[in-house]
């Protein structure tokens, strides 16, 4: 089986569950967790916060950030198709009370700066007070530039907003933008200026369970609070931190393994999509700037199509996806730490006997 579906569907590595294994542990809640407190200065020292806070989703480290930032009947401007307003269950209205600004975006993932502020309220009392920006790099596997992420802390600073990343992929995008150069300084610079980051560790980092905050230690302390608030304290939680702090330690680097295999599935479809009569104007292939593809086929053959992959053990997501000319089904591929370059093969080869 090629599990193509996401990259949290990712097992610990040997390594990984000895880690967790040989965790000490202690009381999280009592603040005296030497497994939990050593990734949490980890991830701080390495992205160039104060403190950070260790919590068991991206979801909640987001909801969290958003609350600690936002008080009731305070806005929040994001991006339409952003984690924190479209796959987050409305956790920010439902339960921070705090309304979402949501922005389109710019075929590059990015939000126009014009559109971020012609959003920001006024101070009036007809409106709710714009309080934060929020971005999210990597945005559907696409990397928002530095020049871009220094351009959004920029304005929110001037027009005296706070600015939190959802960094839920950030490692990738720094891999992406780093080239041959650390992606552990490249990360920190894409940081540098926002008051709080939202970190997943088992994404492309590999970790089962897991998402740090990073902000100062004032944010933090308060960031504690509502993670209690939303029932996120854990106790021996060392034993999850642990896989965490390896992923953080082993993991990042290889990253550019992931996205040399998404560049090579992108281009061996692209290759197919364009030579098989079958496939002819059927399929369109989009580029592949991380570790996640897009692939959008035609919908009078995209049933037959993902039954070919389901019954060959390649799995994917898709959704229907509305284009300017039609319909189509819009397939994610997703390569990761259990995906090598023999299943991106045999992959293209499922595909090519369709």
């Amino acid at each position: 089986m090629s599990d193509f579906r996401s990259d949290t569907v990712t097992q610990p590595t040997a390594a990984m569950k000895q880690a967790m294994m040989d965790a000490p542990l202690g009381d999280d809640v009592f603040g005296d967790d030497p497994t939990v407190n050593r990734l949490q200065q980890t991830a701080a020292d390495m992205l160039g916060f104060e403190a950070s806070l260790f919590a068991a989703s991206g979801t909640q480290t987001n909801l969290i950030a958003l609350m600690t930032h936002c008080q009731r009947g305070d806005e929040a401007i994001v991006g339409q198709q952003w984690h924190t307003y479209r796959w987050e269950a409305g956790g920010m209205a439902v339960l921070g009370s705090i309304q979402p600004q949501p922005l389109e975006h710019q075929p590059d993932g990015t939000i126009a700066l014009a559109d971020i502020e012609a959003a920001i309220k006024p101070d009036d009392p007809h409106f709710a007070k714009t309080r934060l920006v929020v971005v999210e790099n990597t945005t559907g596997g696409k990397v928002l530039p530095l020049a871009y992420m220094r351009e959004v802390s920029a304005l929110a600073k001037q027009r005296g907003l706070r600015a939190h990343i959802d960094g839920a992929r950030l490692f990738n995008a720094a891999v992406a933008i780093a080239g041959n150069d650390d992606p552990v300084a490249t990360a920190r610079a894409l940081c540098s200026g926002y008051d709080s980051v939202s970190l997943c560790l088992s994404k492309g980092l590999g970790a089962p369970v897991g998402s740090v905050l990073l902000g100062s230690k004032e944010f933090i302390q308060q960031a504690r609070r509502v993670r209690k608030m939303l029932g996120g304290g854990m106790r021996q939680a060392g034993i999850l931190a642990a896989a965490g702090l390896h992923a953080l330690e082993h993991h990042v680097h290889r990253l550019a393994e992931d996205h040399a295999n998404a560049r090579a599935l992108s281009e061996g479809l692209s290759r197919i999509a364009t030579s098989h009569p079958k496939l002819e104007g059927k399929m369109a292939v989009h580029a592949a700037n991380t570790n996640i593809l897009f692939v959008d086929v035609d919908a009078s053959i995209a049933d037959a199509f993902l039954q070919h992959l389901a019954a060959h053990s390649v799995k994917v997501t898709s959704g229907t996806q509305r284009t300017k000319e039609r319909a189509v089904r819009r397939i994610r591929w997703v390569t990761h730490l259990d995906v090598n370059q023999r299943d991106v093969e045999r992959a293209l080869e499922v595909v090519s006997a369709f």
